[in-house]
């Protein structure tokens, strides 16, 4: 995770960019006592979306746990898939 304040991140826009997106990095940008804003890549924010969505019912919840439970413990099988 990366911070920086906000005239430091105005000076050098372009490489704090491409730090977040070439490194899956965080920046917080610091603006103030308990104020600031959290800059991420698009792709770790449509990850943390995507997480956020399976997880926001309780059966689905439930049946992630119980597939990681049997990953884990060796019950799992694999399949083909079709090929087109």
């Amino acid at each position: 995770m990366l911070t920086t304040s906000i005239s430091d991140f105005r000076k050098d826009i372009k490489s704090y960019f491409d730090k977040v997106t070439s490194n899956i990095e965080t920046l917080i940008i610091n603006r103030g006592k308990d104020n600031g804003v959290v800059i991420m890549s698009l792709a770790e924010y449509n990850s943390l979306m995507t997480t956020n969505h399976e997880l926001s019912s309780k059966i689905n919840e439930e049946r992630l746990d119980s597939a990681i439970s049997k990953l884990r413990s060796g019950n799992s099988s694999s399949k083909s898939l079709l090929e087109e």
